[in-house]
């Protein structure tokens, strides 16, 4: 979450060198929470379902403090070195006020279904013990290190039945979120020390599948040099830094671990003049993730009113002239939501397609008449979109209902708790109207599936199968779809590839995938060119390339017959995809052939005499029989 102070920081070191419905009575309960959903958790198009397909509506809130309240100077435990004085003592806020049963009791009261809760990288190695100052509430957890503490919130909150999402905000434990050493994944560590700890925290909660997800990482954004990118595969590069660590997550430590990838939260140098922007998730139109495994994919964003699509949220030093969200009218502040986050769910049948979580919005008690009106539009937004979210931040603390008032449950010295839902709280109406409105709920119809894949600056190896068997052409550029999925669309060049499971999924259900790297067909669907062909019974599962020149394409037998007729879709010259647009742009700027949601593809076309350069230039399209499941 984006904070003047630190945004200041921003400004100086650029220019050096940039509704809560209080749960009801016993008598009249609904299904306890810990029966109303069972783990793990999976997508379907635009939602999150659980293991019996139901929808589970991320209705959360943020519990901090793991991650740090320490504002960099001074003493950590001392409550004027941390920020608006609400010392975490190293672990989630409040257990030095009120006893952990306590707490959970109050969410509870609040409706939510589900916990972000935040860490550091620096909390895991933290050897010393959490003061008993810092568990003055729960003496039961003297002794234990930072760590220690988060397994005893976890089992608790997971044993109550909240959904816990595991959020790698920040690097060392300290408040963000500016130029403070944690703008990055790899800020004040390497990426490799990042992605070791990730298949460490999600190793750790394997076995309790109410740990539902892994948060990537906390708005990533500009340091004092330089800015993160979606795709340059540079150091820099969040797209594929967060591609490889939920790769590795699934494959390494909890194969059903939902993966929860930001967007870019912020870049340039914000200086009226200067360009600065908020990108979050408008790169993933055309270039989108694709994990090893299918239906574990979750973007998400952050809006708060006193940001705004190209300001930091920074007053004075700092401050640009661009709107902040707040000063938006209703329709252009819809409009930007859609066109920067929310378009990934609510644009059907697309390679990104996928649920979009809000995982931080907020706002105080005590506030402006135009951040009142934001938060009201915001409530209606997400209703009206039917959009998962997390509420920044749950707890809080206050003395006579004085402080930071922006905490859901907020509690004095005492234990004395002031929540949103009081009389006096003008977000009482608002929060109550989110909460009830559940949007979709029960089963969710399965949909077609489609992934991209993009092979210019890595393998795209999507396939776990053909990752276990080893380097399958080697040299060469790679690209493969999830075992549950086949390959349907080619690029020419651009090293792009479109997979589905449209038609029928799970379509290579035994047995091993065949190399193919000369011509052998039954057939001439590309007369004069040299054509890669899949066996008759299997389809074509991914190819490989040495540059811009096919090497090989990867077959896999079918677990049904597949001797469909052919047909030829050329790319040499022009698109080849269906009118509908189904899929998506794959390889943005570069031709395509796609074929048919009712077709696979069995084989690639390519020639190397003069004018041609050994491209992939048709693809030969089979139909899947209309008899199968």
């Amino acid at each position: 979450m984006m904070r003047t102070r630190a945004l200041v920081a921003v400004l100086a070191a650029a220019l050096s060198g940039l509704a809560v419905a209080p749960r009801p009575a016993a008598a009249d309960a609904p299904t306890p929470l810990a029966a109303s959903w069972e783990g793990p958790l999976s997508t379907q198009g635009r939602y999150i379902v659980d293991a019996t397909g139901k929808r589970f509506k991320l209705q959360s809130g943020n519990w901090h403090g793991a991650s740090g309240t320490w504002t960099g100077s001074g003493d950590d435990e001392d409550p004027a070195n941390n920020y608006a004085s609400e010392t975490s003592h190293r672990v989630p806020l409040g257990l030095d006020r009120v006893p952990m049963s306590k707490l959970i009791a109050d969410f509870h009261t609040l409706g939510i279904n589900s916990v972000r809760l935040p860490f550091s990288n620096g909390m895991i190695t933290d050897t010393r013990p959490v003061t008993d100052a810092g568990v003055a509430a729960n003496p039961g957890l003297r002794g234990l290190t930072p760590l220690q503490v988060y397994d005893k919130v976890v089992e608790a909150l997971t044993a109550d039945g909240f959904a816990v999402i595991l959020n790698n905000h920040t690097t060392t434990t300290r408040w963000c979120c500016g130029v403070d050493g944690n703008e990055r994944w790899n800020s004040s560590q390497t990426t490799q020390k990042w992605l070791d700890d990730w298949v460490f925290m999600a190793r750790r909660y394997r076995a309790n599948k109410r740990v539902v997800g892994a948060d990537l990482r906390n708005e990533v954004r500009r340091d004092t040099w330089d800015n993160p990118n979606w795709g340059l595969g540079d150091n820099h590069d969040w797209a594929a830094a967060a591609q490889q660590a939920g790769d590795r997550i699934l494959t390494e430590a909890d194969p059903d671990m939902l993966i929860m990838i930001e967007g870019i939260n912020w870049s340039g140098i914000p200086v009226d003049g200067l360009w600065h922007d908020r990108p979050m998730l408008k790169p993933v139109a055309t270039l989108s993730q694709t994990l090893v495994r299918s239906h574990k994919l979750v973007y998400a964003a952050h809006f708060y009113g006193y940001t705004g699509p190209q300001h930091t949220g920074a007053d004075g030093l700092g401050e640009t002239h661009d709107y902040r969200y707040r000063d938006l009218s209703r329709a252009d502040l819809f409009a930007v939501m859609r066109d920067t986050a929310t378009y990934v769910a609510t644009t059907s049948d697309r390679h990104f397609t996928a649920p979009v979580w809000v995982s931080e919005f907020g706002v105080g008690k005590v506030t402006t008449d135009k951040d009142k009106a934001w938060f009201a539009n915001m409530v209606d937004f997400l209703i009206e979109n039917d959009v998962d979210f997390a509420y920044w931040p749950m707890v809080g603390f206050q003395e006579n209902d004085q402080g930071n008032t922006w905490g859901l449950v907020r509690y004095a010295a005492d234990g004395g708790l002031r929540t949103v839902v009081d009389t006096d709280d003008w977000r009482a109406p608002h929060w109550r109207r989110l909460i009830a409105a559940t949007g979709h709920t029960g089963q969710v119809t399965p949909v077609r599936a489609w992934s991209m894949l993009q092979g210019i600056r890595s393998d795209a190896n999507q396939s776990a199968r053909m990752r276990a068997r080893g380097d399958w052409d080697s040299g060469a550029r790679k690209l493969s779809c999830p075992d549950d999925q086949r390959m349907i669309g080619i690029s020419q060049k651009g090293q792009g590839g479109l997979c589905t499971d449209a038609g029928v999924a799970d379509l290579w259900e035994s047995g091993d995938a065949k190399v193919v790297k000369s011509e052998s067909v039954t057939t001439d669907w590309a007369t004069g060119f040299t054509k890669y062909q899949c066996p008759t019974g299997q389809f074509m599962n991914g190819y490989s390339l040495r540059g811009d020149k096919v090497s090989a394409v990867l077959c896999a037998p079918g677990r049904v017959p597949l001797a469909g007729a052919g047909r030829t879709l050329w790319d040499d010259r022009g698109d080849s995809r269906p009118a509908s647009g189904e899929g998506g742009d794959y390889a943005y700027g570069y031709y395509k052939a796609q074929c048919a949601a009712d077709e696979y593809a069995a084989g690639i076309a390519f020639s190397n005499s003069i004018g041609r350069y050994g491209t992939p230039d048709a693809l030969y399209c089979r139909k899947l029989s209309a008899s199968q499941p």
